[in-house]
């Protein structure tokens, strides 16, 4: 196997018996880069040279002193700031810009020794404006999703093995189901967000997307994600009780989605699994109206300064949120910010009772085009809950573009959501 095409979980033990060098990987992975970017077109900004300068610097590093990531290629969504690389935002107001810090999740990632590859691609300030240059890599006529997009397309074309995201709204979640990969949204602040561009601080959270949900306990070993119980490694579907959840969106789900929440259904059904439909209460009913307000309201003032700088530079539909173009009354962003909090001990409390929810990860299929990145429906009200999720890849629409299921479980239960999810991809991608 190529060393481009390994997983970090891979990639780790070939470091380990020196059968592979950081530096042997990183060209692997630059001539894969070099040979796709003009049809996927992931990144915002990479520097070869500088790639295998931290290469070499990290294969002289001493056995004993590597850390758990040591040598790991990580793609970094191009709104989190690197202390060697440009932020751009994916912004003419922020064309070039050096930040000379690097934000939480990426001095933690350098320090557990990963290989900062490159800054992947975003929509504007992670927005959901149109999309940007890069494409679907199953069918470069197709959005790869976002705001996440390159990371995702990154990820899945083999040009990196992890990738860092944000959701707002579906940003993590949605491109990993475009994509055929593993997507995963931590619960909400359970990573540090400093030095990111802020959209909401009551949505925003860290995810990643990765080929293996083992390549994600690796991720949480480094950033210390840990549930009050210890989860079951040897977690089996046979046994286990899910609970199938189309939630208050599906009348929007079209036929790849309905088709494959009822095939994997029948997958856990089928390898000794108890999967009851439930419908939630009907006070859920207003979350994805609740998720709008809070965004945008939370859009006004994180988009002032822009607003105030350099208001022709800034897409109009982030001028609205400034603008208040909507009339949202602080009274309704009350309630929107109250209403959801006290849902959230409510769905704690129900997805409790199953090892987890399954439910759609997106309206459909990938759309045609960049003008759109899909629409985050069936993730918002998980990303305004603060629980956390994983995308299950393993299906394919009427077009055999990828669709995923999600997996949903408690507030910090993120350890046992990744148990349950190792098991579940084992049987929704051979099966399918």
């Amino acid at each position: 196997m190529e060393p481009f095409r390994l997983t970090a979980t891979q990639t780790l033990e070939k470091f380990r018996d020196g059968s592979l060098t950081v530096e042997e990987y990183a060209r692997s992975l630059l001539s894969r880069i070099e040979e796709r970017d003009a049809a996927v077109q992931a990144w915002a900004y990479l520097n070869p040279e500088y790639v295998i300068q931290q290469a070499k610097q990290l294969d002289a590093v001493p056995p004993e002193k590597r850390g758990p990531l040591h040598g790991v290629a990580i793609a970094v969504k191009d709104i989190m700031h690197t202390k060697d690389m440009p932020t751009q935002h994916n912004s003419p107001i922020y064309e070039d810009n050096e930040s000379k810090v690097d934000a939480a999740a990426v001095a933690t990632l350098r320090h557990a020794g990963a290989l900062i590859l490159g800054k992947a691609t975003t929509t504007e300030f992670a927005s959901i404006t149109a999309g940007p240059k890069t494409r679907n890599p199953h069918d470069p006529t197709r959005t790869p999703g976002g705001s996440s997009s390159g990371s995702a397309a990154a990820v899945a074309d083999f040009q990196a093995p992890i990738g860092l995201g944000t959701q707002t709204g579906g940003s993590t979640i949605r491109p990993g189901s475009f994509n055929g990969i593993y997507a995963f949204k931590p619960t909400w602040n359970s990573i540090s967000r400093e030095g990111l561009k802020f959209y909401s601080l009551i949505l925003d959270t860290i995810g990643f997307f990765a080929r293996s949900v083992e390549d994600f306990g690796l991720l949480a070993d480094v950033f210390a994600l840990e549930d009050d119980v210890p989860p079951n490694t040897e977690f089996s579907i046979k046994g286990a009780k899910f609970a199938l959840v189309k939630t208050m969106v599906w009348p929007q789900a079209g036929p790849g989605t309905v088709a494959a929440l009822e095939a994997g259904a029948k997958l856990l059904r089928e390898h000794g699994a108890e999967v009851e439909e439930i419908e939630l209460p009907a006070e859920f009913d207003r979350m994805p109206e609740w998720h709008h307000t809070v965004l945008h309201s939370d859009g006004r003032p994180t988009f002032l300064p822009e607003y105030r700088i350099a208001k022709e530079k800034l897409s109009p539909f982030l001028a609205y949120h400034v603008e208040n173009g909507l009339n949202i009354s602080r009274a309704a962003q009350l309630e929107a910010f109250d209403g959801i909090a006290a849902l959230r001990p409510k769905i704690d409390a129900i997805a409790g009772r199953y090892a987890a929810i399954l439910t759609p990860s997106v309206v459909d299929e990938a759309p045609v085009g960049r003008h759109s990145t899909g629409s985050p429906a069936f993730n918002a009200i998980w990303t305004a809950l603060h629980t956390p999720v994983v995308n299950i890849p393993g299906f394919k629409g009427e077009n055999g573009m990828p669709i995923g299921l999600s997996l949903v479980a408690p507030r910090y239960h993120d350890r046992h959501l990744l148990a349950v999810s190792k098991a579940v991809g084992a049987i929704f991608q051979p099966e399918n």
